[in-house]
């Protein structure tokens, strides 16, 4: 009796939504006491989009999931699972993935949250994943990252005001063809970092009291020299060990897609690795950190530009608080992108796969 085939997940469309308020450099500098030209030139970040006052993780993410359904071609109520990653819900419960599930029409969908901060997108990805391979009855997941960091800014704060943002990007994950999909997926954690970047206070250990809002304890505090230091370790660490697992090198890769903490500490990384010019996607530039929503838009970004060939070979790349970090390794099967602002992505390089 033959073994039985694990079937091919892979992405079979995307989407993503940001808020229409834009918050450029002049704006943040006033509040945080440097200079529009200091910003720019430390972080790479020009422009973020912010949050209206009534609108929540969940909205944002509903609006990614209806676009990457759209993409996909399917209906929202086809979804049989969603999975939510998110630093910013809602609420404390239900799960934002819920919320989600309410907003778009996906009434048949089991829907759960995942947090693993800016790297919660590839976690929530691999549960989706391999619930798909294990359960035939599911045909189509939805995975969102989102975030709505504004709401939790101090924007007196340079070390976190410059860099947060709000956004949301989702992937509709389903069967593809054999030789497609996601090859594989690598996830680690390193709880004894967890205290780098924080949101302190509004959890069961520090429950909200005026002395927590007096001192600022619900705002995300950021030890940005130790966050540094990780994403300078495990970024060209999360590559090197890709490529050498799976016989690669460098420029097998057609798209390197990674978290974007920062565009020009990934722009600097990226030329001392020898990662080939124009195959390191940055979106930071124009959105900022949106944390678990980073990764899934510069895919989606790329998949609505045409920067992956049907074939190409993505490799991503994610890093956050936790500390945790991961990353996967995805044969390209040509999905669209939508939802995607039309602002031209700079690259310098394209070229078909075979």
């Amino acid at each position: 009796m033959s073994a039985r085939t694990e079937p091919a997940i892979g992405i079979l469309g995307m989407g993503a939504h940001l808020p229409a308020r834009r918050r450029d450099n002049e704006e943040v500098a006033r509040s945080t006491g440097v200079t529009p030209q200091w910003i720019a030139e430390r972080t790479g970040v020009r422009v973020r989009h912010v949050a209206a006052p009534d609108e929540a993780a969940s909205d944002l993410a509903a609006a990614a999931v209806r676009a990457a359904a759209d993409a996909a071609g399917i209906r929202t109520d086809e979804i049989g699972v969603l999975v939510s990653a998110t630093s910013t819900p809602d609420e404390l419960g239900p799960s934002t993935a819920c919320r989600v599930q309410a907003l778009t029409g996906a009434h048949h969908a089991v829907a759960l949250d995942v947090s693993a901060a800016c790297s919660g997108w590839l976690f929530a990805a691999k549960v989706a994943h391999d619930w798909l391979r294990g359960d035939p009855r599911v045909r189509y997941a939805a995975v969102v990252g989102v975030e709505a960091y504004s709401k939790f800014l101090d924007l007196t704060d340079r070390g976190t005001a410059v860099l947060f943002a709000d956004g949301a990007a989702a992937a509709i994950l389903g069967p593809v063809r054999q030789g497609r999909g996601f090859r594989e997926f690598r996830l680690g954690s390193d709880g004894r970092g967890a205290h780098h970047v924080l949101i302190p206070a509004g959890g069961s250990r520090r429950p909200a009291t005026a002395a927590t809002l007096d001192s600022g304890a619900h705002f995300i505090h950021m030890d940005g020299r130790a966050v540094r230091d990780f994403i300078v370790d495990v970024f060209p660490r999360l590559v090197e060990e890709t490529l050498k697992r799976n016989d690669l090198v460098l420029d097998d890769i057609d798209a390197f897609v990674v978290h974007q903490p920062n565009p020009v500490l990934l722009r600097r990384l990226g030329a001392e690795m020898g990662i080939p010019p124009g195959r390191l996607v940055v979106v930071g530039d124009q959105v900022g950190n949106i944390g678990a929503a980073s990764a899934p838009y510069a895919l989606a970004t790329a998949a609505a530009r045409g920067l992956v060939p049907d074939g190409g070979r993505v490799l991503i790349t994610v890093f956050g608080a936790g500390l945790t970090w991961g990353s996967a390794l995805l044969d390209w099967t040509g999905a669209p992108g939508a939802g995607i602002p039309t602002a031209p992505l700079p690259t310098d390089r394209r070229r078909s796969h075979q």
